[in-house]
């Protein structure tokens, strides 16, 4: 079935300018990366998995008219159908493509709920810049017969897959969102932690990073503005 997403058009010039920046960064991890669009009343949201950090990261944007479609398209070409000066997509709009298995598996439609236990924005960065110091300090300290790729990937595995303070949620969940720009360098910067079923998600004002435990089910994400 062809999905025609010709009318897209968003409600300022600046949902577009957000969500370029936002594709920007996915193409930096995978320049050949793939974005599954969800519109739904008035607006947008993009699903993107970039492959260094095993997450699926969201963001929404606000729609000038209300659209509904669902389609995977090539991150690129969204990105060049951008007009971030005028919001909107003038086109050509980038054809379908068969999506990657993790298009598949989003995050469920409802039943989110906030937990506690999460640490503020201080002290996720601040977490994140010793994460990154101590791997740096591991990855000096190996003999050379063992600086291999493989070995540096089981020393990142083991630092990132440890969760954030009182929670589940691994702290490469949060390493994703400073580098995919959600989360912001100000100690008043609202961050909170939502669970539904198998899921967590770390949202900020900017976008949402999901993580899925074992053995969960599929499903589907909302489109609404708030699910940043």
């Amino acid at each position: 079935m062809t999905v025609t997403v010709q009318s897209l058009q968003f409600a300022d010039a600046r949902e577009a300018a957000d969500l370029a920046a936002f594709l920007g960064r996915l193409l930096h991890y995978d320049r050949a990366a793939a974005v599954r669009l969800q519109a739904g009343g008035g607006a947008l949201a993009v699903f993107g998995r970039p492959p260094s950090f095993e997450v699926l990261a969201i963001r929404t944007a606000r729609l000038a008219e209300p659209a509904d479609f669902d389609v995977t398209v090539s991150a690129g070409e969204f990105l060049e159908s951008l007009d971030v000066g005028t919001g909107d997509a003038p086109g050509p709009r980038p054809a379908p493509v068969t999506g990657p298995p993790w298009t598949g598996i989003l995050p469920p439609r409802g039943g989110w709920q906030e937990r506690p236990g999460l640490p503020g924005p201080v002290s996720l960065r601040a977490a994140l810049t010793a994460a990154v110091a101590e791997f740096r300090s591991r990855d000096h300290a190996l003999p050379a017969d063992r600086r291999t790729r493989a070995e540096r990937d089981l020393i990142g595995r083991e630092i990132w897959s440890r969760t954030v303070g009182d929670t589940e949620l691994p702290l490469r969940a949060v390493h994703a969102a400073q580098s995919l720009g959600f989360l912001r360098p100000a100690p008043d910067f609202p961050v909170a932690l939502l669970t539904s079923g198998p899921w967590l998600r770390l949202r900020t004002p900017f976008g949402s990073i999901a993580v899925r435990g074992a053995g969960g089910g599929l499903g589907n994400l909302a489109v609404t503005v708030g699910a940043r």
